[in-house]
């Protein structure tokens, strides 16, 4: 007999909807931003079984699940370094005024034949900076292992080094970093898109998983301090 393909009910590592609201009742972020690039704005292929939605979308819809007055204002743009975001976007994201801001992690800094690694650390640096004038809380990813461009043989120095200014960065401005380099969902078959770049909707909802539970750490460990 056959065994059932997993959907986003049955997966291990997916929170439903309403149970990741319930982790989060206490939320107290009414504005919710996002600026980047693709992997911001939660682009992939479709993947049977699952609701066709990015994580950013998906984390919005549990905060407005909280509380409905939740505002949400994602000003991403597909193939975006670091410093086009600085440049066209956290302006605008500014005068929305987010009390919590993801940023990006750089996957397109580093797609050029030598990456610069001190000039990317410095442009995101003042990402950081722009952001942090806003009050709101930060978070970002690293990249996953899964992500792979095969064009470069030192595509795994690079996620590395890209991750490390991540983590540096992240630990610096107290902004929330999710760790999706060594998650067991890198090894799904079915993760990545058509592009074997983004992750596939099954990707994007563990993403906004672990988004939830990275928030609901840090309330409670702001709680208990």
């Amino acid at each position: 007999m056959p065994i059932p393909a997993m959907t986003e009910q049955s997966d291990p590592l997916c929170l439903s909807e309403v149970t990741a609201a319930a982790l989060l009742f206490d939320a107290p972020w009414r504005r919710f931003g996002v600026v980047g690039d693709s992997l911001s704005a939660g682009v992939g292929d479709p993947t049977p079984g699952y609701t066709n939605k990015g994580w950013a979308d998906r984390v919005a819809n549990v905060l407005q699940r909280v509380c409905p007055d939740v505002q949400y204002l994602n000003t991403s743009e597909f193939g975006v370094t670091t410093a086009r975001t600085v440049a066209h976007q956290l302006d605008r994201m500014a005068e929305f005024g987010p009390d919590l801001l993801h940023l990006p992690c750089g996957p397109n800094d580093i797609l050029r034949r030598k990456p610069d690694f001190d000039e990317i650390e410095k442009t995101m640096r003042r990402m950081y900076d722009l952001a942090a004038r806003t009050r709101a809380l930060l978070t970002t990813f690293t990249l996953g292992r899964a992500y792979v461009v095969p064009t470069f043989p030192d595509w795994d120095e690079r996620i590395r080094a890209m991750n490390a200014i991540t983590r540096r960065l992240g630990a610096e401005y107290e902004a929330v970093v999710v760790d999706m380099w060594n998650h067991p969902v890198n090894d799904r078959d079915n993760l990545l898109s058509e592009d074997r770049i983004h992750f596939s909707t099954s990707g994007q909802a563990v993403m906004a998983t672990e988004v939830v539970r990275q928030l609901v750490y840090m309330l409670s460990s702001r709680t208990s301090e």
